[in-house]
């Protein structure tokens, strides 16, 4: 006999986790995760900053909503702070000009400033004085620790009585009556309602439960590990370095440099792993930027952004499939917009309009709703 919950949420990753985390204080969840281990993908493989003046206007907008959860997270959340100081530079050289500018003007208000080169150059070193022409400077930026999120986040749903399964990956879904059947490699459960925050297989859970696609694009990113050069100073007080229109960025990770060529490589489901021209590129571009060199590449990896048509997250319930709700679509942003996005999802299954703090944020269910972009089936 089938298990039977209130909400079975699709997915284990950080949105999954969160929305799990919201719902289990009012119904009885179940959290499906198809990994050996919830966060394998890409909750396992982010850069890891905390930025309210990185991604589009909604996502600014729903970090800014996060980030009281986030410095002040609830009792039993976590040992340890969850954010740690960071900030971020900026960069550009002269061709980026109109991108600074643009940056100051759709910036939330206090984010970020412009700041002079010898400014940038004294925040970091490693900068090129030859190639840097203009910076901002967002010095309330914070290094976030994922892991310590994420596992918040499955304490408390525990804690609440949640139930997570891994080693669960759903091959049918079918809604009888008012409620779903969910067969997945770890058996049988029912629910009344499924949230699907199935990452990069979200589009592909959604035609199990018959719901029109929302044109969902993983999309790979490369990321690397170096040891700074001998001569490079004290590179953990650097902030992170974000080029203008993200041609690249780099920061301190644990006495080593991260690094990525912020690429975007349309890609199917999977386990990405990253490409040696990705890599390549990356280093080109850091080397062209800074004064670093790249003797060698400790250790090396990619992860998948998903992202629909306008950029902006899906979340809340399916325009035409009765108890099926989305969590998908965060762009590589959500773990810094985590909070904000767990609870949207938790109030959409429960049937209640936006909280009134992420409505005075300026968030509005039109802007995530998948209504506003489901395709034909």
């Amino acid at each position: 006999m089938a298990q039977s919950f209130d909400v079975a949420v699709v997915g284990a990753g950080i949105v999954g986790a969160s929305a799990a985390m919201a719902l289990a204080a009012t119904h009885r969840v179940l959290l499906l995760e198809g990994e050996s281990q919830p966060g394998y993908h890409t909750t396992g493989r982010s850069a890891a900053v905390f930025e309210e003046a990185y991604g589009p206007a909604a996502i600014r907008r729903l970090a800014n909503a996060s980030r009281s959860f986030l410095g002040h997270p609830p009792p039993g959340f976590s040992e340890h702070p969850l954010l740690a100081p960071r900030g971020v530079v900026f960069a550009a050289a002269a061709a980026g000009t109109r991108s600074i500018d643009k940056a100051l003007v759709d910036a939330l208000p206090g984010t970020v400033v412009e700041i002079e080169r010898r400014e940038a150059i004294a925040l970091c070193p490693a900068l090129d004085a030859d190639w840097l022409d203009r910076a901002l400077y967002e010095k309330g930026a914070m290094d976030m620790d994922v892991a310590a999120i994420h596992r918040g986040y499955l304490r408390k749903f525990s804690a609440a009585g949640g139930t997570i399964v891994c080693s669960a990956a759903v091959s049918r879904l079918a809604r009888e009556g008012a409620r779903w059947r969910i067969a997945t490699a770890a058996g049988e459960f029912e629910a009344a309602h499924i949230v699907n925050a199935a990452g990069a297989w979200a589009d592909e859970v959604g035609r199990l439960a018959g719901a029109a696609s929302i044109g969902l694009e993983p999309r790979r990113r490369t990321a690397l590990v170096f040891a700074p050069p001998a001569d490079a100073g004290a590179t953990q007080a650097w902030p992170m370095v974000c080029e203008i229109d993200e041609e690249f960025y780099f920061k301190p990770d644990a006495g080593l440099l991260l690094a990525s060529p912020a690429d975007e490589t349309p890609s199917a489901p999977c386990d990405a792993q990253p490409e040696e021209i990705d890599v390549a590129t990356c280093i080109d571009r850091l080397e062209t930027a800074t004064r670093l060199r790249v003797a060698a590449v400790k250790r090396k990896w990619a992860g998948l952004r998903c992202f629909v048509a306008d950029r902006r997250p899906v979340l809340g319930p399916d325009p035409a499939i009765p108890g099926f709700h989305w969590a998908a679509a965060l762009g590589g942003y959500g773990i810094m917009t985590s909070p904000a996005t767990g609870r949207i999802v938790a109030a959409g299954v429960r049937g209640e309009e936006l909280p009134a703090d992420l409505v005075a944020a300026g968030l509005a269910w039109p802007e995530f709703s998948p209504a506003r972009l489901a395709q034909p089936r």
